[in-house]
């Protein structure tokens, strides 16, 4: 039974999920190695609860109760030693996911189910690091995480039925809507997602519209909520770029060769949102 859960990275995504963790009532330790970064992710929790509060979704003792399943920690040791599920949400690197999971093997109690956060790459070399391969799987969460509804949890051939039945459980305790994908490079959402982005970004490098009209063709046209230009400033282009690039070398297809102009902009620091700048300017 799942009662405490740990997240390893206190970003973008790892306070989100330790947002919907703690909200689902599970006891929730984050972990970063940097106190600023957790001082930081506990700041933007507090602020996510509190337009929850204004906006009547919540109850200020309800947020209180979250917030007080919340720890954080620069120990992981600490962070992991009793969890009963671990969400690795460390940058989209394999060497550094390799070396976390190893970590997270030898730290961890033998039964504790091991989740990446991984938005494309491979869910089997990642469990390689461990000894417990039928523990370990993906949990795809999606930004903003206390809003987005999808989950995508990947399975490797070794994975146990358990170990995503648990994760499916999980997710629907967050409030998310599990989808399971085997593990293939970019899964379901990002091979999706990055093949559309790539695309209008060739669009725009081609002169065929501009970066709010093509947006707007897809949110009017096919009732997407965002544009692709608009989601890939979200995400970040340099992460955009970085999974284009894993997807062209694992599967030789074309569609994911990253265009010239995405790779100028990322050049030029240019990266979206977290630079102020990218398809859009950004003021917050």
């Amino acid at each position: 039974m799942i009662q405490k859960v740990a997240v390893v990275g206190a970003g973008t995504m790892g306070h989100g999920i330790a947002q919907v963790a703690a909200q689902a009532g599970y006891s929730v330790s984050l972990y970063d190695l940097a106190e600023e970064v957790l001082e930081r992710a506990l700041a933007n929790i507090g602020r996510n609860l509190e337009k929850a509060v204004e906006k009547g979704k919540m109850r200020s003792e309800d947020r209180d109760a979250v917030l007080c399943r919340i720890s954080s920690t620069l120990d992981l040791a600490a962070a992991v030693a009793d969890a009963d599920l671990v969400i690795e949400a460390v940058p989209e690197s394999l060497e550094l996911k390799l070396e976390v999971f190893a970590k997270l093997d030898s730290l961890c109690k033998p039964q504790a189910l091991l989740a990446t956060n991984t938005s494309s790459l491979s869910v089997a070399r990642i469990a390689a690091a461990t000894a417990r391969p039928e523990l370990v799987l993906g949990m795809h969460f999606f930004n903003p995480v206390h809003i987005m509804k999808l989950l995508e949890i990947v399975h490797t051939e070794a994975t146990s039925s358990e170990a995503i039945d648990t994760a499916k459980d999980i997710a629907r305790r967050m409030g998310k809507e599990p989808i399971v994908v085997r593990n293939y490079p970019g899964f379901a959402s990002s091979r999706l997602g990055v093949a559309l982005g790539l695309e209008a970004i060739r669009m725009l490098e081609q002169g065929v519209a501009s970066a709010q009209d093509i947006d707007k063709a897809m949110e009017l046209g096919y009732n997407h909520p965002m544009g692709p230009l608009r989601l890939t400033d979200l995400v970040g282009l340099d992460v955009r770029l970085s999974i284009a690039d894993y997807l062209y070398q694992t599967l030789g297809s074309e569609v994911f060769r990253a265009p010239r102009l995405l790779r100028q902009m990322v050049a030029e620091g240019k990266l979206g949102r977290k630079s102020g700048e990218g398809f859009y300017k950004w003021t917050e």
